[in-house]
């Protein structure tokens, strides 16, 4: 066990080395500034709206910028997983490290746990400061923003999670590409298939609830939304969250959670046989 936290932390140590990570920074910083000056114009140029209007349009404007830190997220997350593996094995200090009484287990399991605490570090830091933003700007406060943040960082681990299975049988830089294409397209899948139900065409709607179990990214990302609206939207607005994008109405079950927690256990046993046998 020594070992594998150990890993991490050098895991943790070399991502904030890389140039990844001080890109995530300016992006992150770049969004948050842009969302500050949003929040701050929608009383100033929507002054007439009532008090539920006020909310619907906080909630609507939040979801869509916490999706920006999502996908900020998403792409650091799958382009630092790929050098991990991938990179390091093609330029031979893989070969040094597992040289000695090290199993690949334990070193694949610890750059994963490193991943992740740098992944859930971000998402609670950069989404918090969002959070206090819209507090600040609008007064407005979602009602559960603690399981927002944390299916947030779910969805994150579960993307990296992916992004280390690919590294150990491409590329780093194709591991990326392939990860946050993924992403980009169960997400519109996702999208594809609300509008299928807002539509009465179960078989459009049969897309979304597919891609959202073969990858659970898109599910995570529609309860952490749930999270960020407050409930009395639903009955003052439910017809404009039949198919919208960024609204969800839909309630995020047990069973659902339980199935991404099992994905990402099979995902990364997969990644440990997979490392296991690659040749370095």
């Amino acid at each position: 066990m020594r070992i594998v936290l150990t890993i991490a932390g050098l895991t943790l140590r070399e991502a904030a080395r890389r140039r990844v990570l001080r890109s995530l920074a300016v992006l992150t910083i770049v969004l948050l500034s842009l969302s500050a000056w949003g929040f701050s114009r929608i009383d100033a140029e929507f002054g007439g709206l009532t008090s539920g209007e006020s909310k619907f349009a906080a909630a609507l404007v939040l979801n869509l910028v916490m999706f920006g830190l999502s996908l900020i997220a998403a792409l650091g997350t799958a382009f630092l997983a790929g050098p991990t593996v991938a990179g390091e094995a093609e330029s031979g200090i893989a070969l040094a490290v597992l040289a000695r009484p090290v199993r690949r287990v334990w070193v694949l399991l610890g750059k994963w746990l490193g991943l992740v605490a740098f992944g859930a570090g971000f998402v609670a830091a950069a989404g918090a400061a969002q959070l206090v933003i819209v507090k600040v700007t609008t007064g407005y406060w979602p009602p559960d923003p603690a399981t927002g943040l944390a299916l947030l960082a779910a969805q994150t681990v579960t993307l990296l999670t992916l992004g280390l299975l690919l590294s150990t049988v491409i590329s780093p830089m194709a591991s990326g590409v392939v990860a946050v294409g993924l992403f980009g397209a169960t997400w519109i899948a996702g999208v594809v298939g609300g509008l299928g139900k807002a539509l009465g065409n179960e078989s459009v709607e049969r897309i979304g609830t597919v891609s959202q179990m073969l990858l659970p990214t898109d599910g995570l990302w529609r309860g952490a939304m749930r999270s960020f609206q407050d409930p009395s939207l639903l009955s003052q607005f439910s017809e404009a969250f039949e198919g919208h994008p960024f609204l969800s109405a839909d309630p995020l079950h047990g069973a659902y959670l339980l199935w991404a927690a099992v994905w990402v256990a099979l995902v990364l046993a997969v990644a440990g046989l997979a490392f296991q046998r690659r040749d370095l």
